[in-house]
């Protein structure tokens, strides 16, 4: 059922109850108001006749029929449009419209008026008591509701017919008007029918139409659309870092398994081999068993570095992070010298777990590539607060980086000639520092010696980079991993 109907049809029912609800409460004010005007008038014709129905009492009570007879005719003179009845102990006295004299009376000490039924007929009776030095009695005054009755039908019959056509008029304005209210509605409706978005990029081109509801609503569509073209693109982008990781680890991993064959083939083929190629042999399988584990462990980190989504950064305390990653490497490497110097509770908007695998991955890149010709490791963690951004350094002591391999340590499998690594650990750092908003460089060490890696990255952070492609991308293509370069 269309909207400007279910109005009409709502509006077509409401309006009468509401006109039987106010015709009602009319009836009773017009009732309350012609009794409250009868009751006066009752009142007031009361208060004029006292004095000759008194007079009548007295007149009865002490014998004197003709003096009676002339105060009866006075007293119903006086009554005028009224009925009037007294009651003494000698007699009663009646004149002009009453109920018959067979209808019940209240009771005499009821002294406001009252309603009686004679038959179909209904009167207002007022009584009042009389009280004369001959004895008491009690007058009554009677008026018919015959008018009063009247007026309420009258009233009546106007509700009933204002309710009957109050009905279907109200219906055809609510529609007509619903039908105009509702067409800017419709016109939205018209242009989104046509919309789809698996086959089409057209997108929703509403005009203001005045209407906020209307407005509101195409803003909601255009919101709605908004969010599946970004999710379409979010999945699209998933499935081809699946796509990626798949071919990646297909590339990756056929060398060290290849290996990792000819090595147990070379076991199962000589059953008897000497114990010192034996131990050879295994000592290589280990090795490359390692590899093999620690790749697949940085196909993974990387993956979920490009799939994160904005709800998972929160503050970070940098300082505890580093601390950790510290703590963790002079476990793994307890012969290295590693230093933390960094303030107190110093906080970023970040995603904790890449901010851990950012120092992780450095410390790590410096206890394997950054000893000392004696084989010394030393490393160095600095942070800084430099204002709206946060610096991190870490330094070491080896052979350093080259100046002409500086702008590629960051690409994906880049292994320098002696790395037993899987070449993606400072893919690694460098994905981190673009996804927190920042960039990572490498130079010479502060003391010409070493290397030191510099990793920059506002506090606040921002939005995700809208492309995350580390995973997709790799070395050698001609589209390049893109993050900030700093200077030194």
């Amino acid at each position: 059922m269309r909207l400007s109907t279910r109005i009409g049809l709502a509006v077509g029912v409401t309006v009468p109850l509401l006109v039987l609800a106010s015709g009602w409460l009319l009836l009773r004010l017009v009732d309350h108001d012609l009794h409250r005007a009868e009751d006066d008038h009752l009142r007031s014709r009361a208060a004029a006749v006292a004095p000759d129905a008194r007079a009548l009492l007295r007149a009865s009570a002490g014998g004197r029929p003709k003096a009676a007879d002339t105060r009866e005719r006075q007293l119903f003179s006086s009554a005028l449009d009224v009925g009037v009845r007294v009651v003494g102990p000698d007699g009663t006295f009646s004149g002009g419209p009453q109920p018959d004299a067979s209808v019940g009376l209240p009771d005499r000490a009821a002294l406001a008026p009252v309603t009686v039924r004679d038959g179909a007929t209904s009167w207002r009776v007022l009584a009042r008591p009389l009280t004369t030095a001959r004895g008491s009695g009690t007058l009554w005054v009677f008026a018919p509701n015959a008018a009063d009755q009247a007026q309420l039908r009258l009233v009546r019959r106007r509700v009933l017919a204002t309710t009957l056509l109050a009905a279907p008029v109200s219906g055809l304005l609510a529609w007509a008007v619903a039908t105009g209210a509702t067409g800017p509605l419709r016109r939205l409706g018209r242009r989104t029918a046509g919309l789809d978005p698996r086959a089409s990029a057209t997108r929703l081109r509403h005009e203001p139409s005045g209407v906020t509801e209307v407005d509101d609503l195409a803003a909601t569509l255009h919101t709605v659309l908004a969010r599946y073209d970004e999710q379409t693109a979010r999945t699209a982008e998933a499935l081809d870092t699946a796509r990626s990781f798949s071919a990646a680890a297909a590339h990756e991993l056929r060398t060290p398994l290849m290996s990792m064959g000819t090595n147990l083939d070379i076991l199962a083929a000589h059953p008897g081999l000497a114990e010192p190629d034996r131990t050879e042999v295994v000592t290589d399988l280990r090795h490359e068993h390692a590899r093999l584990l620690g790749l697949l462990v940085m196909l993974r980190e990387l993956g979920r570095g490009d799939l994160v989504e904005a709800d998972a950064l929160r503050a970070v305390d940098l300082t505890e992070v580093a601390d950790a990653a510290a703590a963790e490497a002079r476990r793994r490497s307890p012969d290295a010298l590693i230093t933390v110097d960094a303030p107190a509770g110093l906080t970023v908007h970040g995603w904790e777990p890449g901010l851990r695998l950012l120092f992780d991955n450095l410390l790590a890149n410096a206890l394997a590539h950054g000893r000392d010709a004696d084989g010394r490791a030393r490393v160095a963690v600095g942070l800084r607060d430099a204002g709206t951004e946060v610096v991190i350094t870490v330094d070491d002591h080896g052979p350093g980086v080259p100046a002409e391999e500086r702008g590629r340590v960051f690409e994906r499998f880049r292994r320098g000639p002696a790395s037993t690594g899987s070449g993606l650990g400072l893919t690694l750092v460098a994905q981190q520092a673009a996804l927190h908003g920042g960039g990572a460089t490498v130079t010479d060490g502060p003391d010409g010696t070493g290397a030191r890696f510099r990793v920059r990255m506002p506090r606040t952070g921002g939005d995700l980079p809208a492309h995350r492609d580390w995973l997709i991308h790799t070395a050698g293509t001609n589209r390049s991993q893109s993050f900030p370069k700093d200077g030194p």
